[in-house]
């Protein structure tokens, strides 16, 4: 693996440890696609640092399992802007 991937994998896994970021958040933050920071996290980082990549998949599980709330929030919120005429 090209050095450049397995800092920027690292990279991935801190930011997303830090700020309990999405996998959304992250790539717009890094400027990649969803599916990079995806493969990043759970297949090249398993091969280089194992303990950061099992942190970050715990923040990303709590994610996901939360998911279906903030999108619900989101559509509440969208509703609750637009005005009846």
């Amino acid at each position: 693996m090209k050095d450049y991937i397995e800092e920027r994998a690292i990279s991935i896994a801190n930011y997303i440890v830090d700020h309990n970021a999405t996998v959304r958040q992250t790539a717009r933050e890094f400027g990649v696609s969803k599916s990079t920071v995806h493969k990043d996290v759970t297949d090249r980082l398993m091969q280089i640092n194992p303990t950061l990549a099992k942190e970050a998949r715990k923040v990303l599980d709590v994610n996901k399992s939360e998911r279906h709330i903030r999108g619900g929030l989101a559509t509440k919120e969208k509703y609750m802007h637009q005005h009846v005429v």
